[in-house]
């Protein structure tokens, strides 16, 4: 009788307590110095931020393939190209076939589409992919994640006007800088956003550049502050990217590099802005650089440390409590680090 009551006590117990809460989960899958960040919320929805290349052998397409099975999602809800790059876009073919994708956003259609036949190849191939279910975000607009703010900041060339997440004035880092000569290319049209969930801030822009990023920064701090961030442009490529001016205003407490073994990290200049932002704790790779040794982070937190005719695609994974606590995780080593969100 007394096992029988027991019993009774345990299910109707079941029945009335809350499951424990979920966490948010973002994976940043390695695709060889593209672009690919798998979002998973505590809802189970998804958010797959670009595709990385277009290679023969469909490898990154089976990399992020991989990822989605490792999060268990039978779909992808949502993917976000931020720009029409073939680092960023070129797997799309390849994905929709493997794996259900709902919907599509970009920034608008492709302006080297006319006058680069390989991105005249890649446009035809995301169109095709698209049809009918895409979606064309401008700053300010919202992506549609159950339990988060997902909010656009950056798209098509233009960047939201009125700061978000605590922004405001930055005269005193935008006092003594300049732009650069303007860039033609989709990296200056690339869709950024702005992500919250509870206390924890994380900021893509994509391969956004000098000038844009400077937009977001001056005269307004237009993000506020972060606790992730993944570098702008592959770690600031050709010192293309990564103005003190925003870095140093977003105080990131986390970085991410989706570097390639020869691609990113790339300049002391660019390197040493990003060391010397206020509040940073750590840096993250996806790979060793190759040809700039003297910039890696330690070698417990790069994914991956072959050249890429070797390389296994280990991933990066950020892993984030409701309470704000959030863990690092290295796919290669399973070394791991906590931080607190702000």
């Amino acid at each position: 009788m007394r096992r029988l009551a027991l019993l009774v006590l345990v299910l109707l117990l079941g029945r009335v307590l809350p499951a424990a809460p979920r966490n948010l989960d973002i994976y940043f899958v390695d695709v060889e110095g593209g672009a690919a960040t798998l979002i998973v919320t505590p809802a189970g929805e998804s958010l797959l931020v670009d595709t990385g290349n277009p290679v023969t052998d469909d490898r990154d397409a089976r990399r992020i393939h991989q990822a989605t099975q490792l999060a268990g999602l039978k779909q992808i809800d949502y993917l976000l190209i931020t720009h029409f790059h073939g680092d960023h876009v070129g797997g799309v073919p390849a994905l929709s076939k493997m794996i259900p994708i709902r919907r599509f956003f970009d920034h608008g259609d492709s302006i080297e589409k006319a006058s680069n036949p390989p991105a005249v190849k890649q446009w035809d191939a995301y169109a095709a992919a698209s049809a009918g279910k895409r979606t064309i975000l401008k700053p300010g607009d919202k992506i549609p994640l159950k339990g988060l703010n997902v909010q656009v900041v950056s798209s098509n060339g233009e960047v939201l006007t009125k700061p978000i997440n605590g922004g405001g004035p930055n005269a005193t880092l935008c006092a003594n800088t300049k732009d650069k000569d303007p860039d033609p290319t989709e990296n200056a049209r690339s869709l950024g956003f702005l992500l919250s969930f509870g206390k924890f801030q994380f900021l893509d822009v994509g391969d956004l550049t000098w000038n844009k990023e400077r937009l977001l920064a001056c005269p307004n701090n237009i993000a506020g502050k972060v606790d992730l961030f993944q570098a702008t442009h592959h770690g600031f490529f050709n010192d293309m990217s990564g103005p003190a001016e925003l870095i140093w205003a977003i105080q990131p407490q986390v970085v991410i590099v989706n570097n390639g073994p020869r691609k990113g990290l790339s300049s002391t200049p660019a390197h040493d802005i990003l060391a010397k932002s206020p509040g940073l704790q750590d840096i993250w790779q996806g790979h060793l650089s190759l040809f700039a040794k003297e910039y890696n982070t330690s070698e417990n937190q790069i994914a991956n440390l072959e050249p890429t005719e070797q390389c296994k695609g280990n991933w990066l994974k950020v892993s984030v409590e409701p309470g704000g606590r959030y863990t690092v995780t290295n796919g290669r080593n399973n070394f791991s680090k906590s931080y607190t969100a702000r």
